[in-house]
């Protein structure tokens, strides 16, 4: 069972994290994109997710990212990815995390090489128990290439404190199984569906934990708030704007995708982590263009400065 400081239902952004040319983080964005998902509703944050790109971090900077997060955060409560293909890595963030107070921490499988579910459930038994926080199990098999099936999950709540599960990707039916799962051994599902939040608060999930809640939040809170108050046709406007900006922020390939509606909305992304071809660059800048566009139409409030010069899109920042 979870510890009442485990949370267990809300919004949580699936937070992004902006760094500069040389990989610094950019402290003042992300204090004022904080103050923004505070200032929307949101009940807190997944530090250092796939959004947050952990995986193009070394340990000292994820540690870096997570205290900054812990300090500017306020009110948000912060989960914390401790996701690694190393067990010593994944002990040392969490413990960390639990030096900085934070009430829970996620888990993906390790990535790369496959990995059976009894050495997964054994990579995740040996890390909840050295770190001793309720862990959120983190399911999102097209990035990691390996799935936790519903066996291991039921093992684990079994043997750890186990606050949840985070259920990202294509498999939309897996919510059934794993909510049923979640009524049986107390512990809460969190879908990252987020163009389907309707659908997956109707089956029982407990919130979301998104990329789109970083530059949609607004909606996605509206929609939490009818469902979860057993009026879904409150929400009707809010759930179909979510289906529109799908398609967009589709376009690009993730995490980048996110990016793009953070730029429209007026915050700095700051520079990708990767490398970015011009083709993309070219991709990135329409989606920008176009979320401008339906934001401005749906009168969705930017950042910008009146009178300010426009800022150049991420892209087109070179290393």
């Amino acid at each position: 069972m979870p510890t009442p400081a485990a949370p267990c239902q809300g919004v949580f952004a699936a937070l992004w994290i902006p760094t500069d040319a040389r990989g610094r983080l950019m402290k003042r964005a992300l204090a004022a994109h904080l103050s923004f998902l505070r200032a929307s509703g949101v009940h807190g944050v997944l530090a250092l997710g796939s959004t947050g790109e952990f995986a193009r971090m070394n340990l000292a900077q994820r540690q870096e990212v997570l205290a900054t997060v812990a300090e500017l955060a306020g009110s948000l409560q912060v989960i914390a990815n401790l996701t690694s293909i190393r067990l010593d890595e994944v002990v040392a963030l969490g413990k960390f995390a639990r030096r900085l107070g934070l009430p829970g921490v996620a888990l993906m499988p390790p990535v790369f090489y496959p990995v059976s579910q009894a050495d997964m459930l054994e990579f995740f038994l040996r890390a909840a128990g050295e770190v001793q926080l309720p862990v959120y199990l983190y399911n999102f098999p097209e990035l990691t290439s390996n799935r936790i099936g519903l066996e291991l999950i039921a093992k684990f709540a079994d043997r750890a404190l186990m606050a949840g599960i985070k259920q990202s990707g294509g498999e939309f039916a897996y919510h059934r199984d794993l909510i049923a799962l979640g009524r049986e051994k107390k512990f809460a599902v969190f879908s990252g569906a987020d163009t389907r939040l309707p659908e997956v608060f109707a089956l029982g999930a407990a919130g979301c934990i998104g990329g789109l809640v970083n530059f949609a939040p607004e909606y996605m809170v509206a929609i939490y708030n009818a469902c979860r108050a057993g009026r879904p046709d409150d929400c009707t406007l809010e759930a179909a704007r979510m289906r529109e900006i799908g398609p967009v922020v589709d376009r690009m390939l993730f995490p980048l995708s996110v990016a793009t509606g953070m730029e429209a909305r007026g915050f700095e992304p700051g520079v990708p982590k990767m490398v970015v071809s011009p083709e993309s660059a070219k991709i990135y800048r329409g989606i920008v263009t176009d979320f401008r566009r339906m934001f401005k139409a749906w009168n969705l409030p930017s950042r910008t400065v009146r009178g300010a010069k426009p800022r150049r899109t991420v892209v087109s920042i070179t290393r």
